[in-house]
């Protein structure tokens, strides 16, 4: 059985910590590993479980490469979409890339939270059975309360003394009264989106109700760029493939959908209040996150990343603060906070895609002050990582190193630096950065110029695929 993670998604809602180039799978919300990490770590002791394959955006690949890494875990492959199409053409590219057609393939996404780990350990076996039979299975949650915001799935009969039941129908998001009935009936559960079915019969069921998606996705398959660590997925095919979910293109129109309870404290931690949900609390019903003093407050939740936060009074409240943010909302209206973040993208500012620390395949930046003509990074290179061999048409350089050795190529010389001592790149000046010792090389780097946007950059090498 071949775990296919779906990590594609942007988390608005946990906005400002989760954002479009560094979004919550890549966090550790819930615990001190990240979500990405959870996800696969749950899997451990489930017997057949085959190397995953992930499928995720140009832009996150290199930190979904490194959180495998961390782990341990050589994935079967990395699918890059060159352009999001919903889960079900990201599933399609999945089962088409798995190496034998009649392999089980296990669908989750990476941003879930799930507390009993052996409850959905045990539902994964119960589906497995059914799976091998043909069927396409879905787990349902048994609901803790009628939850507006999933949709649901009415089961039908059982064949198997309620192991698993057929899929009467899928149901849309629901009304508070419609879901109270939902879930005093006892026939519902919430939609987990999470699957277990062949990957040929998946293949069979999606050119039964959705061929133009299925060839789509083949010749976008056969049309993908295909590297050590990375298979890029035919752009121009891709972007012609219709978006729709799994739910959607298969599962309501198939007659072979299996829903398979799950009752594991499963959280899609879609909003603060969710996270605040599945958050340890103290004496105050308080879920609290780094430097936080608190007076007099109840049932909240307050993260601080950078600065010490102090709150006077707050009932019911969220408080996020980051390097460049600070988000303050009542827990009942989190999920308007993607109203924020369309308010970002409407006035063209970076703080809805990126943080002040922002991630690379050889390190990171942190851009620590920025004027009308100057800004200040601070860099850290990782042992044996290198930048690309680049120029700029506005801005020059200064580099100082702080800690480590640098190797700098400026032009036709090759410099080695170490601890306080710099180095000049002039506009228009070819030039590279690596780390050849192995401890970290950090540096700080003073921009000057009329223009320091990230787009000038005019790679020449690079060693992670990014040139031109």
């Amino acid at each position: 059985m071949i775990p296919v993670i779906l990590s594609g998604g942007s988390g608005t809602r946990l906005w400002p910590l989760s954002r479009s180039q560094y979004p919550k799978q890549f966090l550790p919300l819930v615990t001190d590993n990240t979500m990405l990490q959870e996800t696969l770590m749950r899997l451990e002791g489930v017997s057949g479980v085959a190397d995953p394959i992930v499928v995720c955006n140009e832009d996150h690949r290199f930190m979904v490469a490194e959180q495998l890494r961390e782990l341990g875990i050589k994935p079967q492959a990395i699918l890059l979409e060159p352009i999001g199409r919903n889960t079900a053409p990201a599933v399609a590219v999945a089962a088409l890339s798995a190496t034998s057609p009649d392999e089980l393939i296990l669908v989750l996404a990476a941003d879930h939270a799930i507390s009993d780990i052996t409850s959905f350990q045990t539902a994964i076996s119960k589906a497995v059975v059914v799976a091998d039979m043909g069927g396409l299975v879905t787990f349902g949650i048994v609901p803790t309360g009628p939850e507006t915001g999933y949709g649901y799935i009415k089961r039908g009969s059982s064949s198997d003394g309620g192991a698993s039941y057929h899929v009467d129908r899928f149901v849309e998001k629901p009304d508070l009264s419609t879901a109270t009935e939902y879930v005093d009936s006892g026939d519902y559960y919430w939609n987990s989106g999470m699957f277990v079915f062949k990957a040929s019969r998946f293949l069979e069921e999606l050119e039964r109700h959705h061929p133009e998606m299925l060839s789509a996705c083949r010749k976008a398959y056969e049309d993908a760029t295909v590297s050590p660590d990375f298979t890029r997925l035919g752009k121009e095919a891709f972007s012609t493939c219709p978006a729709d979910s799994i739910d959607y293109a298969v599962m309501e129109k198939t007659d072979q959908a299996v829903v398979v309870p799950l009752d594991a404290g499963w959280n899609d931690v879609g909003s603060w209040s969710a996270l605040w949900d599945v958050a340890v609390k103290d004496s105050q019903g308080n879920a609290i996150k780094g430097d936080v003093l608190s007076v007099d407050t109840q049932n909240s939740y307050i993260q601080s990343e950078n600065k010490l936060v102090a709150v006077v009074g707050l009932t019911d409240m969220v408080v996020v603060e980051t390097d460049d943010a600070v988000m303050v909302s009542p827990r009942s209206r989190v999920q308007e906070v993607k109203l924020i973040v369309d308010l970002l993208k409407a006035a063209g500012r970076c703080e809805f895609e990126s943080h002040r620390k922002v991630y690379r395949p050889w390190g990171y930046y942190d851009s620590i002050d920025m004027g009308e003509r100057h800004q200040a990074k601070r860099i850290v290179v990782n042992p044996g990582a290198k930048l690309s061999l680049q120029m700029h048409h506005h801005r020059a350089e200064h580099w100082v190193v702080v800690k480590g050795t640098a190797t700098v190529t400026r032009g036709e010389e090759v410099l080695l630096l170490s601890e306080n001592q710099s180095t000049y790149i002039p506009i228009g000046t070819t030039h590279s950065l690596e780390n050849p010792g192995v401890i970290p090389l950090e540096m700080v780097e003073v921009q000057t110029g009329s223009y320091l946007g990230e787009d000038d950059i005019v790679r020449f090498e690079d060693r992670y695929g990014r040139t031109e």
